[in-house]
Formats: structure tokens, C-alpha cells, sequence
């Protein structure tokens, strides 16, 4: 069961939900394909490669790429989630991974990607975790995951599966989210090899404390990398740690932060373009 937000959060959540019933009011006609090209011109594709501690040869070069942060509902719409998917099939990925906060504060959000996820059929399959908006959204979000696996996305809150690539395997698990959760990093890893790497979903990136000395490499958003940098400062509280954007690294565990593809409440980013993240796996 999802955990029960504080007085705090109660506030700050109807706040949200005022601001996203205001955005869809604005976001249509004109107005919304100013907004919709604004947001995709500034959208980029990064190339990263990351080399784990750990697997066999046949892992080399595996590419996924990473989505969070889409917050369908708020200034995006099944359109923009076409265009988005119509750039991550041109990359060809073998595993898409998806860190949470696909919708933003209502259920049937969801329905709005149903139409992109027709393109992404990565031979290696569709994974994907909870976030915090998905709580925020409905306390039990099953409409969200209904939609979710009928379009062949597999979620792996608190689970985990083998994934193999020409004799090759890695274990490919997720946490639920930390804020609104009640994430189980050893049930997630439970069947893993010893010498499989093991790649996180966890959406909030602070988890990294908890999972690095047990996961090579962790995948979050959450943060928007900070979505309004000035002078290298956000008015966001989205991590404790520093964990904004990029690679990070505690002893041989790395965390890759996603700056998201979306926007929450203004359809403004600063400093911190909305991201595709291809990453690219290699041996250390």
C-alpha cells in the first residue's frame, strides 16, 4: 500500500492539482502548439556510455534508453508523447526503461500514451516503475498499469527479470517510489545471479544511498534536472544529495539521473532541457 502523504505534502498535492487543472484549460488551440513546439525544440537526445563492474562480453554495446518524467496531462499530450516515441524507435534501443511520473494528477492521463507506445518494440522489451505522481494520481493506480501492460510494458515495482542478450544476462528490477512507496530493494533482487549486473529503476534518485552497495547501476528522474537553473541554483527540493542530473558514483555502483521529458506546472525549463537518455553498456 502506498504510503500516506504528510500535512505538507497534502498541501503542496492540492496546489499541484489546482496548477494542472489550470494547465489543461491552457494547454489547447493556439496557445498549446506555441507551448507543445517550445517544449519539443528544447527536448534533446543524450549519448552516454556506462561501463559496469561486472558482466559477460555479449552485454557490450546494449542500448536502452531511459524516459521519466513525461507528466502526461501537464502540457503534453498523446501527441507529444508520439512525437517523443517516434525519436526513441529511430534509435533503435534493445530495452526501454521508463522511472515513473508518466502522468501527472489523474488516472485516465494515462490513456494519453497508449497511441507512442505502438512505435517502441524493443526486442528486449518494455520496463517500467511507479513515481510519485502516479500516487498522486490515484492511491491504487490500476488503471495506470492496465493501460501500461496492455501496451507491452512490463512494471517491475519491488520485481525483477533476467534479461539476456547472445548468451549474456543482466537482472533488470525496480523499486516503488520513495516518497509515496514502499519500496523492497531484496525482493527486486531476489533471483539474481551472482555475476549478473543489475540494473535499478528507482524514481526518486536519493534511493541511491540504499541501493548502491547492491546494484551496478541505478536509473532515476524525479528532479527535472533542477527545470529552472539560474546561476546554478533551482527554487526545486527534489533531492537531498546533490543527485540533479548526470552520472554519480559510490564505490563501484553508478546512478544515471534523467532530466525528464516533461514539465511539472510551467511549461518552462531553464538550464535543464528536457532529456532522451540513450545509454550505452560496456564491461569496465
Amino acid at each position: 500500500m502506498a504510503k500516506r502523504p504528510g500535512p505538507v505534502r497534502r498541501v503542496a498535492e492540492v496546489v499541484g492539482h489546482t496548477l494542472g487543472e489550470l494547465s489543461r484549460a491552457i494547454y489547447r488551440g493556439p496557445v498549446r502548439a506555441r507551448i507543445s513546439a517550445a517544449l519539443a525544440r528544447n527536448r534533446v537526445v543524450t549519448r552516454t556510455r556506462i561501463e559496469l563492474a561486472r558482466g559477460a562480453a555479449a552485454l557490450d554495446g546494449l542500448r536502452l534508453v531511459f524516459l521519466s518524467d513525461v507528466h502526461a496531462g501537464n502540457y503534453f499530450d498523446a501527441d507529444d508523447w508520439l512525437g517523443v516515441c517516434q525519436i526513441v524507435a529511430a534509435e533503435a534501443p534493445d530495452l526501454v526503461c521508463l522511472g515513473g511520473d508518466l502522468i501527472n494528477i489523474a488516472e485516465p492521463e494515462v490513456l494519453e500514451l497508449r497511441k507512442g507506445f505502438g512505435l517502441l518494440q524493443p526486442p528486449l522489451g518494455k520496463y517500467a516503475v511507479h513515481g510519485n505522481h502516479e500516487y498522486h494520481a490515484a492511491r491504487n493506480p490500476k488503471l495506470w498499469r492496465a493501460v501500461l501492460e496492455e501496451c507491452g510494458v512490463e512494471i517491475v515495482t519491488n520485481r525483477g527479470r533476467r534479461v539476456t542478450r547472445g548468451g549474456a544476462s543482466l537482472w533488470l528490477c525496480g523499486v516503488d517510489d520513495f516518497l509515496r512507496g514502499q519500496p523492497d530493494l531484496p525482493r527486486a533482487l531476489e533471483g539474481r545471479g551472482p555475476e549478473e549486473p543489475a540494473i535499478l529503476l528507482s524514481h526518486h534518485p536519493d534511493f541511491f544511498l540504499e541501493s548502491a552497495p547492491h546494484v551496478d547501476l541505478q536509473l532515476s528522474g524525479h528532479t527535472h534536472g533542477g527545470q529552472l537553473l539560474i546561476a546554478g541554483r533551482t527554487p526545486l527540493r527534489h533531492t537531498h544529495h546533490g543527485f540533479w542530473s548526470g552520472q554519480f558514483y559510490r564505490g563501484e555502483a553508478q546512478l544515471y539521473v534523467g532530466r525528464g521529458v516533461g514539465t511539472s506546472f510551467l511549461p518552462i525549463r531553464i538550464g535543464a532541457p528536457g532529456e532522451i537518455a540513450v545509454i550505452e553498456l560496456a564491461r569496465s
